[in-house]
């Protein structure tokens, strides 16, 4: 039973997660690729045009990281990395999904396309491009692409949304790993991901669930890292 002091008694707790936010330290590309650069997977799921730019779903805290994550895929290659999986919303028009959140990233609509800034990247035909008509990756042959790539023990996830697709597919990667004994890093650079807000009073304009992007954000990066994925402020 929650307390009836609840917001009181969460106030040393959020105090705690912010002040581990700001202590989230850079962390090394070199040295998470070291020699092996075949051992190192990029996923990047959702960065594309529906959540970035265009659509009712879309929005510019999401859109904000999409720089960074040009700059790093642009370092991972230069240093030997191939692999780019990127898991993105592709929906069918009638998706079930939609009885959640407003109809988006419909298949076939601009909506579902890779955002341009990353398309633009002279080794984008080399991207392996997962569709998926749900917030979950586990469900779209992202297993099948693991298993055909069991030299991948290094995982980088950025993208969207840090509570919804982000989390999913991180959280997939390592207890996966967990559960079949595999030493693999799951690292997650905070400056490549985000999620939207939704103000309470618009959210009760709309008849929507309010979504606080701020505290969504900070939240499940806390969650994530006490499951054994590494929180970094950046790779560089």
């Amino acid at each position: 039973m929650v307390s009836k002091n609840f917001v009181e008694s969460s106030a040393p707790f959020l105090a705690h997660i912010e002040a581990w936010h700001g202590d989230l330290q850079p962390a090394s590309l070199d040295e998470l690729i070291g020699n092996a650069p075949e051992r190192v997977a990029i996923f990047c799921v959702d960065v594309i045009v529906g959540f970035c730019s265009e659509g009712a779903l879309s929005s510019p805290r999401v859109n904000g990281i999409v720089p960074p994550i040009v700059e790093l895929f642009q370092a991972a290659y230069l240093r030997g990395v191939r692999n780019f999986v990127l898991p993105q919303d592709t929906h069918d028009q009638n998706a079930v999904e939609f009885g959640q959140y407003a109809p988006h990233c419909i298949a076939g609509t601009r909506e579902s396309e890779t955002a341009p800034q990353l398309l633009a990247l002279p080794f984008a035909s080399e991207f392996t491009i997962l569709p998926k008509n749900s917030i979950s990756s586990s469900t779209i042959g992202l297993g099948d692409w693991m298993r055909d790539h069991p030299e991948v023990d290094r995982c980088i996830v950025v993208g969207d949304c840090t509570d919804l697709c982000t989390y999913q597919l991180s959280m997939h990667l390592r207890l996966y790993a967990n559960e079949h004994q595999l030493q693999r890093r799951v690292v997650l650079p905070e400056n490549c991901i985000q999620t939207y807000d939704l103000p309470i009073d618009v959210a009760q304009k709309i008849g929507a669930f309010a979504h606080p992007g701020d505290f969504y954000h900070l939240v499940f990066l806390y969650h994530m890292a006490q499951n054994g994925m590494e929180i970094v402020g950046e790779l560089r």
